[in-house]
């Protein structure tokens, strides 16, 4: 059967799990039959209503934490974009229609983002399997004590994985630290350009280690000529920020020495293929000379740069494209194109975190990208920076991280 014709609702009520979705405020958006069930609900009674007004705390148990700990899980999937499978817990239950009449529930959730078209969480969705008959059937009906005994260790197991999940999340948080001072020492600020403004900006993903694999270059070079590059190395973390560094110099050493992109390109890609983690690289290269106003440029599997021209109109430099650093069994020599430019015209070099959004074309981004130019043409290098990343970037941060270079011609 077709995608197109399968009921995607009648599939989320059908679903034997007690399944939700919220908004990214915690709003009840839908829940399926299960859920309702499982909750003792009726739909008017949650669809609509916020999770705490909806499913409140017992205030005569104050030391039963599951609800704000659901609470704090699903506000961390909205901002990290990454799913988060809770350990067991206990939430209670009020009767819905007994009023301060609680029951004692134990829970094991899931939770999980729904992306937009624009690459964003749009939604949460979350899956719950209800594990109290579970503890009272293990625990032996009319044996409390064993029932007790039995959720002491459940919890005790409980508690063992979430202190393995947080050392897990501190280190992690600490290989991003040193990863990002180690990429800011190796991609600081270039110096002034001759007759030329320019601006460059990095922003790192949202999550624990999806940064470090993005880079930029940007040097004056002999005879009014200038050379600009971005590349994204595939992976994260300090494995991906030490392959950039070697990629990164290899290619700004080329670029000064090498007749044209195409051939800095080709002695790049023979040196990738020497780096462990460097395959799969992408990278574009652009050779602007300033007295001829040509572009001149080649990429290897990276997004095109783009070209605004002093009237708005927006070209892509897409005519020189080939496969990432050692993605062809055999090495071969790399294409080359050339533009033309006036007075006034600015190029902009990103990585992919700029414009490509998970379930999304490309092109949609590409077309978002030439929207924003069009709107903050004759914005000086800087503020045209800070609107790209402004008007492109998500609020709550991009999944890849964000390399950007922009001169003005």
């Amino acid at each position: 059967m077709p995608a197109s014709e399968i009921d995607y609702e009648a599939v989320f009520q059908a679903l034997p799990s007690a399944v939700a979705l919220f908004t990214t405020d915690l709003v009840y958006a839908d829940v399926n039959e299960a859920f309702l069930s499982s909750m003792g609900r009726t739909r008017d009674q949650v669809v609509g209503r916020h999770l705490a007004d909806a499913f409140p705390n017992d205030p005569k148990n104050p030391t039963v934490t599951g609800m704000r700990q659901l609470q704090d899980s699903l506000r961390w999937v909205a901002t990290t974009g990454y799913r988060d499978a809770m350990t067991l817990h206990r939430y209670d239950v009020e009767y819905p229609d007994r009023s301060g009449i609680w029951e004692q529930r134990y829970w094991s959730p899931i939770n999980v983002p729904v992306f937009g078209p624009d690459g964003r969480v749009a939604l949460l969705l979350h899956r719950e399997e209800d594990l109290t008959e579970l503890i009272r059937t293990r625990g032996g009906r009319g044996s409390a004590d064993r029932a007790t005994v039995l959720e002491a260790e459940l919890f005790a197991r409980a508690r063992e994985l979430q202190e393995v999940n947080e050392r897990l999340r501190q280190a992690h948080a600490r290989e991003r630290e040193v990863a990002l001072s180690l990429q800011q020492a190796m991609l600081p600020a270039p110096g002034p350009l001759r007759h030329h403004c320019s601006a460059v900006r990095y922003r790192p993903a949202v999550g624990a280690l999806n940064v470090c694999g993005d880079w930029y270059d940007l040097v004056d070079l002999p005879g009014d000529r200038i050379a600009v590059a971005v590349g994204d190395v595939v992976g994260c973390g300090l494995a991906a920020a030490g392959v950039m560094g070697q990629l990164h110099s290899a290619l700004s050493a080329a670029s000064r020495v090498a007749d044209g992109p195409a051939q800095a390109l080709h002695v790049l890609d023979l040196y990738a293929r020497s780096v462990d983690g460097a395959e799969s690289t992408t990278t574009v290269l652009s050779l602007i000379d300033c007295t001829n106003r040509t572009i001149a440029y080649s990429s290897a599997g990276h997004p095109p740069p783009a070209l605004l021209h002093p009237d708005g109109a927006v070209d892509f430099l897409d005519q020189a494209t080939d496969p990432p650093l050692g993605a062809r069994p055999e090495h071969a020599p790399r294409p080359q194109a050339e533009i033309a430019f006036t007075e006034g015209a600015t190029l902009v070099l990103y990585t992919d975190g700029l414009i490509e959004r998970r379930g999304e074309d490309i092109d949609v981004g590409l077309a978002r990208l030439a929207d924003s130019l069009t709107r903050h043409q004759g914005a000086d290098p800087e503020t045209l920076a800070d609107a790209l990343l402004t008007d492109l970037i998500p609020p709550a941060g991009a999944t890849d991280d964000t390399a950007l270079v922009i001169l003005r011609l």
